[in-house]
């Protein structure tokens, strides 16, 4: 089976383009693995109200009446002001369903940036983070919020973990 990831990841592409984790709420990526075991594109269209983009791709969409937020980061340790972008993704989401919009967060496969964002809204609409990550995996993957830094920065909450990192040199 082909992977979606980064070759020094051991973890299966997703099997879908997208996923709804609660009502209104999506999670994606960029790429996919079809039954076959082949990576293909993921173009979004007008599917969706509003789209966030933590990984971003040319010719990927969103279409032209998609509302698109940007706010790229990194699948790896995060900064304290890539902490706050998270922050606000995550309001910008729970904003957006509250007003009834539907939302896709994404990011490269559609596993840890879009992830930890979307578990960060679930906590805002008042989930546990335990509870929020584990929605985001039952509903996406099992592979879904496998970054331990993102976990850890969902246990913590992320105001502390923003003041832990920003003591770093």
């Amino acid at each position: 089976m082909k992977k979606t990831r980064p070759r020094d990841r051991d973890v299966p592409g997703p099997p879908s383009p997208w996923d709804e984790i609660a009502p209104g709420l999506w999670m994606g990526g960029h790429y996919w693995t079809d039954p076959a075991g082949e990576m293909r594109a993921v173009v979004v269209g007008d599917e969706f109200d509003l789209v966030i983009s933590l990984f971003t791709r040319t010719g990927h969409g969103p279409g032209p009446r998609a509302e698109h937020v940007v706010g790229e980061i990194p699948d790896a340790a995060l900064t304290a002001e890539q902490l706050h972008t998270v922050q606000r993704l995550a309001r910008t989401a729970t904003l957006a369903l509250d007003s009834g919009l539907t939302t896709l967060v994404r990011c490269h496969s559609g596993y840890n940036r879009s992830g930890l964002v979307v578990a960060l809204c679930l906590v805002d609409r008042g989930l546990t983070p335990a509870e929020a990550i584990t929605r985001v995996r039952r509903g996406r993957s099992p592979w879904a919020l496998n970054n331990e830094a993102f976990t850890a920065y969902l246990a913590a909450g992320l105001d502390t973990a923003a003041l832990l990192v920003g003591l770093d040199p």
